[in-house]
């Protein structure tokens, strides 16, 4: 059951405590976590590194496919249940997302097998390899305790089993008899050892935590049972010590098979949290939004004005890109890689994103700290004075850098957004007057040269006559009317020219990023069409593009970043926060273009 090279990515459900994730699949087995956050060592990798990389597997003997799959509702537990032959398994798994106030370990993965109709064998294979190293074992009473370095592990099951590291241990499950197994984390800290039946209570009250976060979400919302999936995604995925939310929790799951479009994206973009933030304020989860502001205050403030591509969840420098040499990939995709080039970009649509997040938290009601409006006067200023240089572009392409018209209207967007806000929290009339020459400026050029004139639609660059799947955002920022002739024909060759296949697009045409190789459509840009056509009134295109795309889950409702067109598999890390995100503000486009109802008579 460990680490098997051909188990699709969407077969694999995630675990997470909002700290770190877990990628476990329809088998039963864990094969992706690090500690002690997202972008720690791997303990279990076998996900990109193979069975030599580590795994925790729990599941019938000999290995069945499930009967059935799915979280509880409302929660982060996730149930996998076989028909074996002497009966039905159940495994429950969860990590425990609030240990605050209580002796708990930081990081507690609980998986609980119980049987009915009769009694199960099953099969339990314990073996983490931080890094893909070997750890030190000992025992402490009834807990096998792992070290390796400064990280440390302890496992225990009730009733307690024979547990052998990287062996089979074979177990029958009784019904009424279920098996308990706990995997506790420490890292530079004391380890806790945990006992199973208080380890379970821990999961409850967690589930009973999270059905309140989950029943806040506004009942009047398209397709609300994906929305909840997709914002209780988001928030396992931010680091609650920080408030930074990691763009997936995974590094190196391609994005073409086979080839080398394979990054890491344990890391913030700043991009990417301010439209989570900005989900998050628009289904009212205000103190989410606030947290990712605060982060970011904190993170930016040594490059300040400059704002980085993409920091780590402490707000530090990401560590140079380097290989992880001897680890296969998944399916064969090297390299597998750590780190991120795109940090050393200049990626000036950015700007854009942060702003409106902020102009989006101050439209709520809520005030801006001076330090925060300090910050955001800065990142303004740094638009007004680097709007003309060229950039890497929202799709950070590995080349020159070019006067990318999406990022254009983004910087447009950060001083329109800046101007907002000072006209509620004040700034200098000399600042006011340089903003608003900077913006006006922008939106000049953009129409001057942003433009292809054989088309009369918006272009991916200056110069360029290809379109670019990003500008579907423009509808919904106020650069352009959103039923404006010229928005209509760009939304409608981008459907035509950018179109994989039913409702999935690339993000620009294949092989124009100077990478060898192909890739996916994009899946962000699905969802942005659907908010581009919501926002046009083509709300009947517009609904049934969104069924479709909710017809492309996952059997447990996520998505990663890509899709293959042919196969329809899930390629690049997974899940990924800017796909969910983009899901659910295509829903909230389409409640905010909704008809009014009628008067009740």
């Amino acid at each position: 059951m460990a680490g098997i090279p051909g188990v699709p990515i969407a077969d694999y459900g995630l675990l997470g405590d909002t700290r770190t994730a877990a990628l476990v699949s329809s088998a039963g087995s864990v094969d992706w976590l690090c500690a002690p956050s997202f972008d720690g060592l791997p303990v279990f990798g076998a996900l990109v590194g193979g069975e030599q990389a580590g795994s925790f597997a729990a599941g019938p003997e000999p290995s069945l496919p499930p009967a059935a799959r799915r979280y509880r509702r409302g929660t982060a537990t996730l149930e996998t249940e076989w028909d074996a032959s002497g009966g039905r398994l159940l495994l429950e798994e969860a990590m425990v997302a609030e240990t605050g106030g209580s002796l708990a370990p930081a990081s507690v993965l609980v998986r609980r097998l119980s049987a009915s109709r009769g009694p199960v064998e099953v099969s339990i294979v314990l073996d983490p390899r931080p890094g893909g190293s070997r750890c030190r074992w000992s025992r402490r009473g009834a807990h096998l305790v792992a070290e390796a370095g400064r990280l440390a592990l302890s496992f225990t099951a009730d009733p307690p089993l024979a547990v052998r590291p990287g062996m089979p241990s074979r177990a029958v499950v009784a019904p009424g008899r279920p098996i308990t197994l706990v995997l506790s984390i420490a890292h530079g800290e004391p380890l806790v050892l945990l006992d199973p039946a208080s380890a379970w209570d821990l999961v409850a009250a967690d589930e009973d935590r999270w059905r309140a976060w989950c029943a806040e979400v506004d009942e009047d919302l398209p397709r609300r049972e994906a929305v909840v999936r997709s914002l209780l995604t988001l928030r396992l995925l931010s680091f609650s010590p920080s408030g930074a939310p990691v763009a997936a929790p995974t590094t190196s799951l391609p994005e073409d098979l086979g080839g080398l479009r394979n990054w890491d994206y344990r890391y913030t973009w700043p991009r990417d949290a301010s439209l989570g933030a900005r989900t998050f304020l628009a289904v009212g989860k205000t103190d989410d939004a606030a947290r990712f502001l605060g982060w970011l205050l904190h993170a930016s403030r040594l490059d300040r004005p400059r704002l980085p591509a993409l920091l780590t969840l402490w707000g530090t420098p990401v560590p140079v890109e380097r290989t992880l040499p001897g680890w296969p990939g998944y399916r064969g995709s090297e390299p597998v890689r750590v780190g991120n080039l795109a940090a050393s970009q200049h990626q000036l649509d950015g700007y854009g994103w942060v702003l409106d997040a902020a102009w989006a938290f101050a439209e709520g009601g809520h005030r801006l700290s001076s330090e925060m409006w300090r910050a955001m006067r800065s990142f303004a200023d740094y638009v007004a004075e680097r709007w003309q240089d060229p950039d890497a572009g929202i799709w950070e392409i590995r080349g020159a850098p070019a006067h990318h018209v999406h990022s254009k209207v983004m910087a447009w967007l950060a001083l329109d957004r800046a101007l907002r806000i000072a006209s509620r929290q004040g700034a200098r009339a000399q600042k006011l007057r340089r903003w608003q020459e900077a913006r006006d400026g922008i939106e000049a050029e953009v129409r001057a040269r942003g433009v292809d004139p054989s088309t009369g639609t918006y272009r991916r660059a200056y110069g360029s006559d290809d379109p670019d799947a990003a500008l579907l955002m423009i509808p919904g920022l106020g650069f352009e009317d959103s039923g404006s002739p010229r928005l209509a024909a760009t939304v409608e060759r981008i459907a035509r020219e950018l179109a994989a296949g039913g409702p999935l697009l690339y993000r620009y045409p294949p092989g124009r990023d100077g990478l060898p190789g192909g890739e996916g459509a994009f899946l962000p840009c699905s969802f942005w069409m659907v908010e581009a056509l919501a926002l046009a009134g083509r709300r009947t295109e517009a609904e049934a593009a969104l069924e479709a795309l909710l017809g492309l889950a996952t059997p447990l409702g996520l998505y990663g970043e890509e899709m293959d067109p042919d196969t329809l598999e899930h390629l690049g890390n997974f899940p990924q926060c800017l796909t969910h995100a983009a899901l659910v503000q295509a829903a909230l486009a389409l409640r905010a273009t909704a008809s009014p109802r009628p008067p009740a008579t």
